[in-house]
């Protein structure tokens, strides 16, 4: 009797956390992506601050890969090719901003970067869930 009554209790959890993982996980960049659009001057200076290469060029590859890759993570759609770019993105920001010898206080983003990139690479593994336009993918 309990694998019963642990097979109905389960079954719903594997349903809808993914999606609340999902949601979590894409917050960030949408909500960095609308900023970024809303003011990409502003982000220009900011990336500039941070010595990014080329920060005109840099704001206007930076959005698309926020919004498409939020977007795409929270939907549930090609979330591997999706998880694929975060990922990379995560971990060259890491390496390439946030970890500048002697700035303590920047260890924090290094670090949170790293953690996303685990959770992409969790995504890129197990897939979207069972709610997602995906739905070939998470059967897999």
């Amino acid at each position: 009797m309990s694998t019963s009554v642990h097979s109905t209790t389960v079954r719903p959890l594997n349903d809808y956390l993914p999606v609340l993982a999902r949601l979590l996980m894409c917050s960030l960049f949408i909500w960095d992506g609308v900023l970024q659009l809303r003011d990409p001057a502003g982000t220009v200076a900011y990336f500039a601050s941070l010595n990014v290469p080329a920060p005109q060029v840099a704001v206007w590859v930076s959005i698309p890969i926020h919004l498409l890759g939020g977007a795409a993570i929270l939907v549930g759609f090609k979330i591997r090719w999706a998880a694929a770019v975060l990922l990379l993105f995560c971990l060259g920001t890491a390496f390439g901003i946030h970890l500048r010898a002697g700035d303590m206080e920047n260890m924090v983003n290094f670090y949170k970067n790293l953690v996303m990139a685990g959770g992409f690479l969790y995504v890129i593994a197990f897939g979207a869930g069972a709610i997602a336009f995906d739905r070939e993918a998470a059967a897999r």
